[in-house]
């Protein structure tokens, strides 16, 4: 809903500023659409370790497009998959399904993994042929001689040595790739869970895990990487060695047990969502369901504790879709940022020589800040929806808008003066309002009506006047 107010008179929006002779103003609400958005929203785990979870049941050209919210494509995999021989590295399996989504402006995810229960090896067996020492083992059982699945020694040097030289391959493809939202250090613990409770239950030295942090943090230096909260099983300073090294927290544990035991990491995510999105996987949604561990307000709350900027849709996409849409659609009001506008002020007319001045109201109503950053910027477009002008406002950065407690945003207020271009013809002309980059290029997504395509939002008109006769530009 959008409710338009009269003139204001005579107001002076900040000292430097020109008096306008009047001003309309414009009061905005949430129209309570989801978004997708840079660095956050509804994760879909395509693969979840077996080829078969979740996203081989869709058609080659269905991508979700009526999933709310849905940003980011997941990829968790074996490393076997890639690399089943040395030096020879087969993306095929993710490039396909990457490009259907990427193809749509959508972002990709990856976790490559080392060891697995379903698996013997998920570390390519001709790692272990090379002399990397290792374990056999039974799920819920540990080390057993001649037991069907294998997991590496997380700290043998051979092993070591050729999994750096495939996180250099994934890097040279992914690290600062625009189409990848995060990488997982994945390489350590069964299902690259950061644990080797379902594996050998070795427990190793914090150092061991480190060391493969710091070997994803070689390679990939622009590209967000992933700890996962399990890795504190093994020490107690490795997360927040993580966090010094750049690195944002997942949790892959949430609604695995009933109440009270629902999830347990939300104290560890507090120094990271501050500043990285922090990313939440819940238990297979049916097996969740089995296991009397489903329950949707406590989804809710591991949101808000959390301050979640990402949620993973671990299971078939359709049926988490029909059997909880109601759920998904809360869940899209607070989810990661939501930025709000809550009113823009400006003059409907001025003259060519003059300063002109907005000034608007923002608040954030999601549980995390606005990670990609984000700057106003006012935009003129001419009858033919041609851009006329472009007014970024460089005052107010949106990550510095507050996070509250649902239905409690705090409002902030952003207000700039700019100067017409010299070539700037006169005319009526609609005034459009967006959240981007320093230069006026929107990127983020708002909830408001009247989107021109590319993530503007009309505010209403402009009538933009010769240049009184005689008159000195204001400065």
């Amino acid at each position: 809903m959008i409710r338009l107010f009269p003139a204001v008179l005579a107001l002076c929006f900040f000292a430097g500023t020109a008096v306008a002779d009047s001003t309309v103003t414009r009061h905005f609400d949430d129209n309570g659409a989801a978004l997708v958005n840079p660095m956050m929203g509804w994760r879909l785990n395509f693969y979840s370790n077996m080829l078969s979870n979740y996203g081989s049941t869709l058609a080659f050209s269905d991508t979700l497009d009526d999933f709310p919210g849905l940003s980011c494509i997941y990829m968790r995999l074996p490393w076997v998959y890639i690399e089943a021989e040395e030096g020879v590295f087969d993306w095929s399996v993710v490039d396909a399904p990457a490009q259907r989504w990427i193809d749509k402006g959508l972002q990709v995810a990856f976790r490559f993994c080392c060891s697995e229960s379903w698996l013997r090896y998920a570390t390519p067996q001709w790692v272990k042929d090379a002399g990397a020492k290792g374990y056999d083992f039974v799920p819920g059982q540990g080390i057993v001689e001649d037991g069907v699945f294998w997991e590496p020694d997380y700290n043998d040097p051979i092993f070591l040595d050729k999994l750096e030289k495939f996180v250099k391959a994934a890097a040279a493809r992914y690290d600062g790739n625009p189409h990848v939202a995060f990488v997982d250090v994945g390489s350590f613990g069964v299902w690259g869970e950061g644990h080797t409770d379902a594996s050998t239950r070795i427990l190793y030295p914090a150092d061991v895990v480190k060391k493969h942090i710091d070997l994803y943090a070689r390679h990939f230096k622009k590209t967000l990487l992933a700890a996962n909260d399990d890795f504190s099983f093994q020490g107690d300073t490795i997360l927040p060695y993580a966090f010094e090294k750049g690195l944002t927290l997942c949790d892959d544990s949430i609604l695995v047990q009933p109440p009270p035991n629902s999830y347990y990491s939300a104290a560890l995510a507090q120094p990271f969502w501050p500043v990285r999105p922090v990313i939440l996987e819940h238990q297979h949604y049916d097996t969740s369901k089995s296991w009397g561990a489903w329950h949707p307000d406590i989804f809710l709350r591991a949101i808000e504790e959390y301050h979640a900027a990402y949620m993973c849709i671990h299971w078939f996409p359709r049926e988490f879709l029909e059997q909880e849409r109601e759920l998904i659609d809360r869940v899209n009001l607070r989810l990661g940022y939501r930025l709000q506008v809550r009113e823009v002020q400006w003059q409907p007319e001025a003259h060519l020589h003059e300063r002109i001045s907005f000034r608007s109201s923002w608040a954030n109503a999601g549980v995390a800040p606005c990670y990609p950053h984000g700057w106003v910027a006012y935009t003129l477009k001419d009858a033919q929806g041609g851009i006329a002008a472009v007014f970024a406002d460089e005052h107010f950065d949106m990550f510095d808008l507050p996070v509250g407690a649902a239905g409690s945003a705090v409002i902030k207020e952003t207000q700039s003066s700019h100067s017409f271009a010299p070539n700037m013809p006169p005319g009526k002309y609609d005034l459009f309002i967006s959240a981007g980059l320093r230069d006026g290029t929107p990127v983020i997504a708002l909830p408001l009506e009247k989107e021109d395509g590319h993530r503007r939002y009309f505010v209403g008109t402009m009538t933009v006047l010769e240049a009184k006769t005689g008159a000195p530009a204001e400065e």
